[in-house]
């Protein structure tokens, strides 16, 4: 089974979300959740991700990991609110940068962007251990815990954006197949960011 004591590797995070007939399935339900609860079913994966990597630091197989909807619910609203505080002073550049029409301040909003987008991964992982919704907000320590990941944080970076890219090929599935595409991306990637910072910072529970 691929867990956070597997070492991390392009080839383990693509299978994490396929590794099983369960896995599978949880794939495929995220995916159905994006088409029939618009937005809703988008914080429930975003939870879902939460709740498979709590399973997994607390020493248990991560799926079945479709259960408690309000948790899945109140993590994934916890979890993006969080998103939109990181990237909040690049979306307000960014806003002034069009309203100005000043490429300067498009450039450091879109690179403020891009500083937050990295540093989200540092508040996730010990989110889904701790369950304290209050660190989220807290970037000085979202910062010092992905300097802390060091080259295993870039390597997880790589394998997230090898996925991302390959999620895009579901769109020649006349764009359903997109949100199965999109459901395994964001597994890799949720995997392979909490791989790194559990085992940098000892988040699993010992056998």
């Amino acid at each position: 089974m691929v867990d956070l004591n597997t070492p991390l590797s392009i080839s383990n995070s693509f299978r994490f979300p396929l590794q099983s007939a369960l896995a599978r399935r949880e794939v495929l339900i995220g995916a159905a959740l994006l088409v029939l609860l618009p937005g809703w079913g988008w914080l429930l994966n975003m939870g879902h991700r939460i709740a498979y990597v709590r399973n997994m630091q607390a020493g248990r197989p991560p799926f079945p990991a479709w259960t408690g909807w309000r948790q899945l619910t109140w993590d994934g609203l916890v979890t993006f609110a969080g998103m939109v505080w990181y990237h909040a002073p690049a979306s307000i550049c960014i806003a002034a940068g069009t309203l100005l029409d000043s490429t300067p301040l498009l450039v450091f909003g879109a690179l403020l962007w891009c500083a937050a987008t990295a540093v989200v991964p540092g508040y996730m992982t010990h989110y889904c251990k701790h369950g304290d919704a209050w660190a989220i907000f807290n970037p000085a320590l979202a910062v010092r815990r992905v300097r802390a990941g060091g080259l295993a944080y870039l390597h997880a970076w790589a394998i997230a954006l090898a996925a991302l890219l390959l999620s895009f090929l579901g769109l020649l599935g006349f764009g359903v197949l997109f949100f199965v595409s999109s459901v395994w991306f964001w597994q890799v990637a949720g995997f392979s960011f909490a791989s790194v910072f559990s085992q940098r910072f000892s988040l699993v529970q010992p056998d």
